[in-house]
């Protein structure tokens, strides 16, 4: 199951408490103050690990606990600090702070966003350890009988939100051969049907070209008018699309026309500049697919036509024989060098 959200509820550990002790030894009948402080709390971590793709098990397990520090003891020893938990979570985790009940995601406060293997945020910090007596004793004050409580820890409510890391972003409406292309360019094995939505979560797959190059590819599921509003599989979906550099847009052959190829280019168009204008201008490849439906002869003329309308050169493709796919493929990877540079 593929989930991108959680909410869970992290606490680090309270410090231990500082110790009231005096030395006690043969013939030093008046020994000073010797209290050592308590441990420390333990802190709380979250660290990407790109072998997850998902926060499944974020949603089972809510509330991750760090161990307390131990009480300080005499003769100046320091309490044993309290274990830190580490939270594994997949790249491209975005970690946000609810501070109220009911927060939207947009009104709670962004803490980090983990988009590398291994990279770690602190999302609470363990409380201090008391002092101990020995730490207030003076010359004016030789032997206190006081120590420090522990500090106490920090408790949150944390929004983690997955947008997946993606070199190229597949985009269209269902059943535009989105899938069928990730299958056929990669070893992604996403769902392939004739009917809506078939794809239910997005799919990532890499794509091996010439030279020892790369790059990930992500199937994201169908986007219908009104997306952005929620319509359909709405923004869930929209959202993985921000951090990818390139987006190839499929249109269907099968759509007929090329009045009805435009009409459904520009539905997804619309979508995307409602959910980010940012994302309506990254760097984009419009592909006519499932051209094996066509006569050969007709292929060349839509594909001609379509451009003029867009204004945008328009590929043509069928995954299912492989006529056009090379050209893509190697287009894609010079629009993707190009948006690295």
């Amino acid at each position: 199951m593929f989930i991108d959200e959680a909410t869970i509820e992290v606490r680090s550990g309270e410090g231990g408490q500082g110790c009231i002790s005096f030395r006690r030894e043969k013939y030093i009948p008046r020994g000073g103050p010797d209290g050592g402080r308590g441990g420390h709390g333990g802190h709380v971590f979250l660290q990407a690990d790109d072998q997850l793709s998902t926060l499944l098990d974020l949603s089972r397990q809510r509330h991750y606990s760090a161990g307390n520090g131990k009480a300080g003891g005499g003769n100046n020893r320091t309490g044993k600090r309290g274990e830190d938990v580490t939270v594994h979570v997949p790249v491209g985790t975005i970690v946000r702070e609810v501070r109220n009940a009911g927060d939207s995601p947009e009104d709670v406060t962004l803490l980090g966003d983990l988009t590398a293997d291994q990279q770690r945020l602190r999302v609470a910090r363990g409380g201090r350890g008391g002092l101990g007596n020995k730490a207030f004793a003076h010359s004016t004050h030789q032997t206190p009988r006081v120590a420090q409580d522990g500090q106490t820890g920090e408790t949150r409510t944390l929004y983690l939100e997955l947008r997946l890391i993606a070199d190229v972003g597949l985009v269209g409406l269902p059943n535009a051969g989105k899938s069928t292309l990730l299958s056929r360019v990669s070893a992604a094995t996403p769902k392939i049907a004739n009917y809506p939505f078939t794809t239910l979560h997005p799919h990532l797959g890499i794509v091996e070209l010439s030279d020892y190059r790369r790059m990930v590819m992500a199937d994201i599921p169908g986007i219908i008018e009104g997306a952005h509003e929620g319509q359909g599989l709405g923004i869930e979906f929209l959202r993985h699309i921000e951090r990818t550099r390139v987006l190839l847009h499929l249109v269907s052959a099968e759509e007929g026309d090329v009045e009805h190829l435009a009409a459904s280019y520009e539905v997804i168009d619309r979508e995307l500049q409602s959910y980010s204008q940012a994302l309506a201008e990254r760097a984009r490849l419009v592909v006519v697919s499932k051209v094996d439906v066509l006569p050969s002869e007709e292929v060349s003329t839509i594909c001609t036509e379509l451009s003029k309308k867009l204004g945008r050169p328009v590929l043509p493709l069928s995954a299912v024989t492989g006529k056009g796919l090379q050209s893509l493929l190697d287009q894609a990877a010079t629009l993707l060098a190009s948006a690295d540079d």
